[in-house]
């Protein structure tokens, strides 16, 4: 690399072997595009499960791994990076898996003191649930609302888990927050630390932020720096920030709440590889900070690079 003053040339990867795979197709398709745009050079890359020979010969300086996923987000992909030695945007291996495990995060959220609701766990076959409706039954390792059970009565909670799919097990059956749905964008500061992005609010038109209506309906509204009471922003962004130094994140992350009527914002769950596609927040949340994408996912590289060179340093 030529220095972190120049762009260095990046390596896209999108795709995986995981259920998002479709949305990582589109979210890295984006980032190679915006990284163009930038005055970068850019190879994108569609993969599933490479070797450490495999990635090693692709080419390009920084790495951009744009997937989603248990594997590509959640530590698999993180542990080749690291191994590969190359700078990459996005949390290291143990943070990433920190964060794809629901259950532990919201542990972490627990330990700093943080509302998270209550929680259990749940497998196929499993004849009862310790929760009371309603609640929401999802897997503990699949992001964008894979698998997403919204039960409203005891009933409901029933019939979901008789349909729980083994391959995603365990599930979290949680308890439900009634109220306003709010996303949190964590970015790396010039500084080298982490900063609260403005907050966006999620307004799907059926009431549950499903995986349609993040990616396949065009009726979800998404407010950026929605009227909140007096102190709630910089409360969430102080909670957003503190979980995610305390999980090891990296460059950045989006961590979602839920804001109740009295006005305590709930924990829900860190997501340390956000998406980049049309419908995806993060990015909504970077522009009402002045950031487009190109500027963004340039940012982004430069913040992985200068990653590199601190721990070279030994800074």
């Amino acid at each position: 690399m030529t220095g972190i003053e120049s762009k260095p040339s990046v390596l896209v990867l999108g795709g995986g072997p995981d259920a998002e795979r479709p949305v990582s197709i589109e979210s890295a398709a984006a980032v190679a595009s915006s990284l163009a745009k930038a005055g970068h050079e850019v190879r994108a890359v569609t993969i599933d499960r490479p070797s450490a020979s495999e990635l090693a010969a692709m080419q390009g300086e920084v790495v951009f791994p744009a997937l989603h996923g248990s594997w590509g987000e959640g530590g698999g992909l993180q542990q080749l990076l690291e191994r590969d030695g190359r700078p990459f945007v996005g949390s290291g291996e143990s943070a990433a898996r920190l964060a794809m495990d629901k259950l532990a995060t919201k542990l972490v959220a627990a330990k700093l003191g943080l509302p998270t609701p209550c929680a259990c766990v749940v497998r196929p076959g499993d004849t009862g649930c310790s929760l009371q409706a309603p609640a929401v039954i999802k897997p503990v390792f699949e992001g964008s609302s894979v698998g997403l059970f919204v039960c409203q009565d005891d009933e409901s909670i029933a019939h979901a888990l008789v349909s729980l799919d083994s391959q995603y097990s365990p599930w979290l059956a949680e308890a439900m927050i009634a109220g306003r749905e709010l996303t949190v964008g964590v970015l790396a500061s010039d500084g080298g630390g982490l900063t609260a992005l403005p907050i966006v609010e999620i307004r799907p038109k059926g009431g549950v932020y499903d995986y349609n209506a993040k990616y396949q309906r065009d009726d979800t509204q998404y407010v950026v720096d929605p009227e909140l009471p007096i102190g709630i922003a910089a409360i969430l962004g102080e909670h957003a920030v503190r979980v995610a130094q305390a999980i090891g994140v990296r460059h950045l992350a989006r961590v979602d709440f839920m804001l109740d009527g009295d006005g305590v914002g709930w924990l829900l769950e860190v997501n340390t590889m956000p998406g980049f596609t049309s419908h995806s927040l993060f990015p909504m949340a970077a522009a009402g900070a002045g950031l487009d994408m190109p500027a963004l996912t340039s940012r982004l590289v430069l913040a992985a690079a200068m990653s590199e060179t601190r721990t070279k340093q030994g800074v």
